[in-house]
């Protein structure tokens, strides 16, 4: 499957979007559409044999609407201009209408006062009221400022639906032709009785707000996806690059793999790279949200868009273009921006019938109130407020707004999260699983202990070390890192391993010259019988320690044990701390022995712990916990962890947490990755997730209660009793700042402090 992301004009609503996204889902070989309305943007999920990127442009077109595929150069560079150059002409074109129909509307009002309040007002002259005047000024606002509208009115009629611009252009056009038919042909209101009433400033004032309320909300919208271009700003432009022993700038764009780059204090670092000469600092807040400047040395990896701050240093390109870890957090962050929250689901049934019905409410008042009362001018006052003030962009706009401002705050502080589904779970989550080594502790063990059964004589200790690290060394686990560092730190020259074998959360074994030298576990060493009752002190005093203990056997015996020491991140005590007063119960789980175990536990005040856990059980740990009920209910869980053996539980887990310090593997097969490391970043996600729900949730209501409490109100539901009726241009003032009040509300998630306090 395939993963694009288009680009959508036309758009006028949240109906607007429906149509689009169902048009879409239609193709063969779709799986998956997500279209943003607050983002005017389609994420799409395809079978490239079953459907091409034309083929849904295509669709897209014949409903009405324009698609273009979000360019990879446009990933990475952030090179908006077509989409900026759009949005100045769309927002000059709206103020110049905006001023048109102001002035009109003022002038309008003014002249109407006399009709609208029944009293004669001598400073008004008459002239100002004369209907030919009025719809002489009305016209260019009608059919010029609201043109817009009549376009995408006509679109939706086209394909068998309606939107919000079908609303607009029922209302308006009711007023305006109705007084175009008693400016022409007063007698006939006069020979029944009536006063031939116009209502031109209704329609002028009503079409002159909703441009004005798109003019603002558009402003507002544009602020929802701050977080993207404030990633892409911090990438560097330039690079220099040495090719043919010269110095050259380029762009990054041309910055090519195993490129040699030079960087010099105060510049940023154009793409990923590992340093080959020199050393320096680097600030990587960008990316980790850490203040703290990071030594780099020969051998360090280093990330785009990182600032170097003291020396000079070259590095090989290992990562560019849209490989690049900026890169790859803006693709994310624009992914997560683009899906849904379940929570979306309700207003998206809503708006699917929202305007056919709100239709059909307005021809039912019409007939009612012409029925009950014979009054033309009050079953059409009543109509048009019905039809302007039922307006489905808030409940479009309520939902991704809030989505895409709460991930962007994530992303600026280095917690990703991949989906709007992923968000809006994680609040709920009620016991959080961490891994030990990399996540709980540095990762970065050291031997601390090592005792041989032949002791020193005859460099017997310098040999076993030298069988171990030997093998040792063709393993990536980081317990073997240790015990290669420690043979180095001897003076230990290893030589090559032969028939190296792996066994998942036992150990390693293969031949060092012609001695068989098996690494492991107690429990795997005694599996496979080979006699472990030796050593039984020192292995109760350096797990009671919190060390792991690791036995070496050659050649079928214990000759030696190793205890190594994983110091707990400077944050993790005071992350379980925050964790438990959240409520949340906190649970370890490990490879590593029992007693080891505990005794990390209990030092970060972590009671409930599954030690010797192989890595092919951890989901099944995981989905035991799953099952145990709380309140009838499933348990919701989250795992946090950071190698290639923790992936099968991240992925059980309803949330999966990843350390960004940790494997590619972990990070994909997460929901959420703290790019930091350090497990604070754990009860931050969690607040966010809160907050943007509890956001959510407050835009909802108040898109729902507008339109529940509005509608009725301008039926006239309240004139039998206290006389009340809506005029049309309240309704239409309401209608248009409705979506600007949710945006707004939205924006106050950009607030969110680090420490999840509002």
């Amino acid at each position: 499957m395939d993963t694009t992301t288009l680009k959508l004009r036309g758009m006028s609503c949240a109906s607007c979007a429906n149509s689009i996204e169902e048009a879409i889902s239609s193709i063969p070989g779709v799986r998956e559409c997500n279209v943003n309305f607050a983002a005017e943007q389609a994420t799409v999920k395809y079978n490239p044999k079953q459907a091409t990127i034309k083929q849904i442009q295509d669709v897209v077109d014949a409903a009405g609407y324009s698609a273009t595929p979000l360019e990879e150069q446009e990933m990475i560079t952030g090179e908006y201009d077509e989409d900026k150059l759009a949005n100045k002409v769309q927002s000059r074109d709206l103020i110049r209408k905006v001023i048109v129909g102001g002035v009109i509307s003022i002038i309008l009002i003014f002249g109407s006062l006399p009709m609208m309040t029944g009293l004669e007002l001598p400073v008004i002259p008459a002239w100002l009221h004369n209907p030919w005047l009025q719809l002489a000024l009305t016209a260019p606002v009608q059919f010029w400022c609201g043109y817009g509208f009549y376009t995408g009115a006509w679109k939706a009629l086209k394909r068998h639906g309606a939107t919000m611009d079908t609303l607009i252009v029922l209302g308006t056009s009711a007023a305006f032709f109705y007084s175009l038919f008693a400016t022409i042909f007063p007698d006939f209101f006069l020979n029944q009785g009536l006063m031939p009433e116009v209502y031109y400033e209704t329609a002028a004032v009503v079409i002159t707000l909703i441009l004005l309320g798109k003019l603002l909300e558009n402003r507002a919208k544009g602020q929802t996806s701050e977080a993207i271009r404030k990633l892409i700003g911090l990438q560097a432009r330039d690079a220099r690059v040495i090719r043919n022993g010269r110095e050259l700038d380029v762009p990054i764009q041309e910055v090519e793999l195993d490129d040699i780059v030079l960087v010099r204090p105060g510049e940023k670092i154009p793409v990923d790279g590992e340093v080959i000469e020199g050393t320096s600092t680097i600030d990587e807040a960008m990316v980790t949200g850490e203040s703290l400047p990071v030594k780099k040395q020969p051998g360090d990896e280093v990330i785009g868009a990182t600032i170097n701050k003291t020396g000079s240093f070259k590095f090989r390109a290992t990562r560019v273009g849209k490989d690049t870890v900026l890169s790859q957090i803006v693709q994310l962050v624009r992914q997560a921006q683009g899906s849904k929250a379940p929570i979306q689901r309700l207003a998206d049934r809503v708006t699917g019938w929202f305007v056919p019905v709100v239709i059909a409410i307005a021809i039912s008042t019409f007939v009612i109130w012409f029925y009950l009362t014979g009054n033309i001018s009050l079953a059409l006052i009543t109509t048009v407020g019905v039809l302007i003030i039922a307006c489905p962009c808030a409940l479009g706009l309520a939902t991704p707004t809030s989505v895409m401002v709460g991930t962007g705050k994530g992303a600026e502080n280095g917690i990703l999260i991949k989906g709007a589904q992923s968000l809006e779970l994680a609040h709920k989550i009620q016991a959080i699983v961490l891994d030990k080594t990399g996540t709980l502790t540095e990762g970065k063990p050291t031997v601390s202990n090592f005792v041989s059964v032949n002791g020193t004589a005859n460099q017997n200790e310098l040999k076993l070390i030298k069988l171990a690290a030997s093998l040792e060394r063709n393993s990536e686990h980081p317990l073997a890192e240790a015990v290669v560092r420690y043979a180095q730190s001897q003076g230990v020259e290893l030589v090559d391993a032969h028939n190296f074998e792996a066994i998942a959360g036992s150990g390693v074994q293969g031949y060092i010259t012609d001695r068989f030298v098996q690494i492991g576990t107690k429990r795997w060493l005694s599996e496979i019988g080979i006699d472990t009752n030796l050593f039984s002190e020192e292995k109760h005093t350096w797990e009671s320690r919190g060390q792991t203990v690791i036995w070496i056997a050659v050649d079928g015996e214990v000759e030696g044990l190793m205890g190594i020491a994983d110091t707990l991140k400077p944050t993790s005590i005071e992350a379980v701390q925050r964790m438990c007063k959240m409520g949340l119960e906190v649970v370890m789980l490990t490879g590593d022995n029992r007693p080891t175990a505990e005794a990390i536990a209990s030092e970060v005040g972590i009671e409930r712990v599954f030690a010797e856990v192989r890595p092919d059980k951890k989901a099944a740990v995981v989905k035991s916990l799953q099952a145990e009920r709380v309140k009838r209910k499933p348990k919701i869980v989250a795992m946090v962890g950071d190698g290639i053996n923790d992936a099968p539980a991240l992925a059980q887990a309803d949330v999966g947490m990843a350390i960004g310090t940790g494997t590619d593997v972990a990070i994909a097969a997460s929901d959420i990755t703290l790019i930091s490391g350090d497990l604070r970043s754990i009860v931050t996600a969690i607040k966010l997730s809160q907050a943007t729900i509890n956001n959510i949730r407050q835009n909802l209501f108040f898109a729902f209660f507008y339109n529940v409490l509005g509608i009725p109100i301008a039926a006239g539901i309240l004139f039998p009793i206290f006389g009340w009726l809506l005029n049309p241009i309240f309704a239409g003032a309401a209608m248009a700042f409705s979506s600007v009040s949710v945006v707004t509300n939205a924006l106050r998630l950009r607030n969110f402090r680090l420490d999840g306090e509002r």
